[in-house]
Formats: C-alpha cells, structure tokens, sequence
C-alpha cells in the first residue's frame, strides 16, 4: 500500500492562546501515520479553519455546522455576483496520490440552495466543490462546482428530495482531481474529472456547509478517511 505523508497545518482549534506550543513538522506527520494506521481516520483537531462558522460543534469524529443567512461560494458566471463567505474546514498537503472520504447528512436542509459537502478552498478565486443543493420539496441538485481564475461552472443531476445523506469521495492524482459520491459509502460513481491549474504544488482539502438564501440549517460531517488514492491510473489510450 502507498504510504501517504499528509503534512497537516494546525489553525484556530488548537490551544495556541493558552501557551500550548506549535506542533512540528515531525509531530504532525506522526499524527498522520497513527490516523493512517487507524484506518486513516482524519483527526479533527489538525484541521484549520477558513471563515470559522458562528455554531458548530465537534463530538469525537463528527462535526456539525449551523450555517448562517446568505454564506456561498461562487464567482461570476451567469449570476454575476461575487460570493466567498461560506465557512470551510480543511488539512494541507503536498501529497499527490490520495483520497479523502466524508459523509454528511443534511436532513435538515431546506431552503434553496442549502447544502453541504466536500471542498479543496485554495483562494476565492480557486477551488473545487461537491455537493447537494436544496432545490424544493421535490429535487435537489447533485452537483460540482470548478472555479478557475475567478469563474464558476456547475455541472449538476437531478435526484430525489427525500435523499439526506451522501457520500463523497476526492482523489488527487498530481495535478488533476476526481469527485466521487456514494450512498452507502462502499460504492462510489464519478462526478467530475478536472485539472486545477492552482493546485499543483500544496492544495488545502476537507468540508464546507452553507446557505445562499435567507436560510440556516445544521450539516452534520463523520467518518472522514484518507486513503491510498482510489482513482486509479487510467487503464487505455497512452499520451501522445
């Protein structure tokens, strides 16, 4: 199996401001191979904030977060609008082979819009997102967002409203990056295959929750792993 040396940066959850001294780079890669060994269960506590959430909580290995009225990601295209504001948890790497694992649950959602899911935030101009968008009592849009130098896509599919939690799993593969979700954690279809040209070197990876519109609700996060990179070599046409 590939050995995967995450170097996670600490932010605002540790202790700093009671004299509790900054980890080192040694200390943080011993933490990454214990969560490795531990089926590579993602230790919450090495993960840094980017726009701290008002409410939320963390119990064990789940998280929950209470989003707050008129927070998104998005930029430009077709809506015009610039939006950065949602709140994102995430760990930093350098590693280019693996995979992250989260799933979440929004029984909660809905209002439109509202959703949660898997993010690699690298500046408001540069980031990759999966998720579930509340739509109405009777979709919801299962979609990925690439935003590249300041534009947005939203490649997206129709699914029931009555699904409440998904799966995703991100992958890196050198510069180019694959999301997958699942319903049951075992099996998972591809979303979206793309090259990031800002995530070449370290890329920041993890969660996010938010909600465009006049709405609030509570996006629940578990189970999060890192793994040996699941997206496999491609298994055809050779490059030219």
């Amino acid at each position: 199996m590939r050995k995967i040396f995450l170097t996670l940066m600490v932010g605002g959850l540790l202790l700093t401001a009671c004299g509790q001294k900054e980890q080192t780079v040694a200390e943080d890669l011993d933490d990454v191979k214990a969560a490795l060994a531990d089926s590579g269960r993602v230790n919450l506590s090495n993960m840094q904030w980017t726009r701290e959430p008002k409410g939320f909580e963390i119990k064990g290995d789940t998280i929950t977060i209470t989003t707050a009225p008129h927070t998104d990601l998005w930029q430009r295209t077709y809506y015009h609008f610039q939006n950065d504001n949602a709140p994102v948890l995430q760990m930093r790497t350098r590693e280019k082979f693996f995979s992250f694992v989260v799933k979440t649950d929004f029984s909660q959602s809905h209002h439109r819009f509202d959703q949660c899911g898997i993010v690699m935030y690298l500046d408001s101009e540069n980031w990759l997102k999966g998720s579930v968008e509340y739509e109405n009592e009777d979709f919801q849009h299962l979609g990925s967002v690439a935003t590249n130098n300041g534009y947005s896509d939203w490649a997206t599919t129709a699914i029931a409203a009555d699904v409440k939690t998904m799966w995703y799993r991100f992958s890196r593969r050198e510069d180019d990056y694959c999301i997958e979700c699942s319903a049951d954690g075992v099996s998972f279809s591809q979303m979206r295959v793309c090259h990031m040209r800002a995530a070449a070197d370290e890329i920041s990876f993890g969660i996010y929750a938010c909600s465009p519109e006049e709405s609030s609700f509570t996006a629940v996060f578990s189970d999060m792993k890192v793994s040996e990179c699941m997206w496999k070599a491609h298994d055809g046409q050779q490059p030219d």
